[in-house]
């Protein structure tokens, strides 16, 4: 099995990782990276994938049934190796499936299929999550790409920012021991402009659980479209040369939430024999093209 994957047109080209299916690079068509290099004085992540559960649970424990399990930030993907069931020169197709290893975390008979495929300058990822079990299943998926911050095309670090699609008036909430913060905050948001500073992050990432926009421009550059995801978040450490901009569908449980996972704010009831269908697109703007 390849331990990783090229895939590429004109435009852009990316590597994808077996181990968690993780987008590993993503350069523009003069070789320019695009993504974190995972750089571990800071982060060893490039652009986990988030399942079953976005966020932390509260005592990294969800219930079903009644019945604890334990599960750590984020869910099990990231760490898991997928098996490849396809490889063209612009597309590839990564699977992980239930097993006995999964169930100690998650007692539910899944399929994941993981999808990369570039066309015109744009990355579309899209990820497929199929109920193979009798009973509905709760799940929740998120993307969680780290932006190269500053980009390589010659702006400051301090004169990125990101626009959104429409305004962003509602407040924001912001993570408390890796739950969601009950508290609401102002949003940093000037109308559709957020520019980008260390001080933003002190208290760890930006949650938009009310979110209008369904895409962005991040540092005149990129675009970033996810039309289903309904949650958003942002982040970086302090000092690092990146952000993440990260579509969610779900978010860690809210402060005080111990409830069964079906009950979780944010998680997608699947009905047996069905697929639920999420996704995100990086896409080089004109300028860099």
């Amino acid at each position: 099995m390849a331990d990783t994957v090229a895939i590429s047109d004109s435009l852009l080209s990316a590597q994808i990782s077996a181990v968690g299916a993780e987008l590993v690079r993503l350069q523009d068509r003069d070789g320019l990276d695009l993504l974190w290099d995972g750089d571990p004085a800071f982060w060893t992540g490039r652009s986990p994938l988030l399942f079953p559960i976005v966020g932390e649970a509260k005592g990294n424990r969800i219930r079903v049934a009644g019945a604890p399990y334990e599960i750590g930030r984020h869910g099990f993907a990231r760490t898991s190796t997928f098996a490849l069931v396809s490889s063209e020169a612009a597309r590839c197709m990564w699977r992980l499936e239930a097993s006995e290893a999964t169930r100690r975390h998650y007692p539910f008979e899944f399929r994941l299929d993981v999808t990369y495929a570039i066309e015109g300058g744009a990355l579309h990822m899209t990820a497929e999550v199929t109920n193979c079990g009798d009973g509905l299943m709760p799940a929740s998926f998120g993307f969680h790409p780290a932006l190269r911050w500053p980009l390589p095309y010659g702006r400051l670090r301090a004169a990125h920012e990101i626009v959104f699609e429409h305004d962003e008036p509602a407040p924001i909430r912001r993570p408390v021991d890796g739950l969601l913060s009950s508290a609401q905050y102002p949003t940093p948001v000037r109308g559709r402009r957020l520019v980008l500073h260390d001080s933003l992050f002190e208290d760890g990432a930006l949650v938009f659980d009310t979110l209008a926009s369904r895409s962005l421009i991040y540092g005149d550059a990129l675009r970033v479209s996810f039309p289903r995801m309904p949650h958003l978040g942002i982040w970086t450490k302090p000092g690092a040369g990146f952000v993440c901009i990260e579509p969610w569908q779900g978010h860690a449980s809210p402060e005080g939430f111990d409830g069964e996972l079906a009950d979780k704010p944010g998680m997608v009831a699947i009905m047996p024999g069905a697929t639920e269908s999420f996704g995100m697109s990086i896409s080089v703007s004109s300028r860099t093209k």
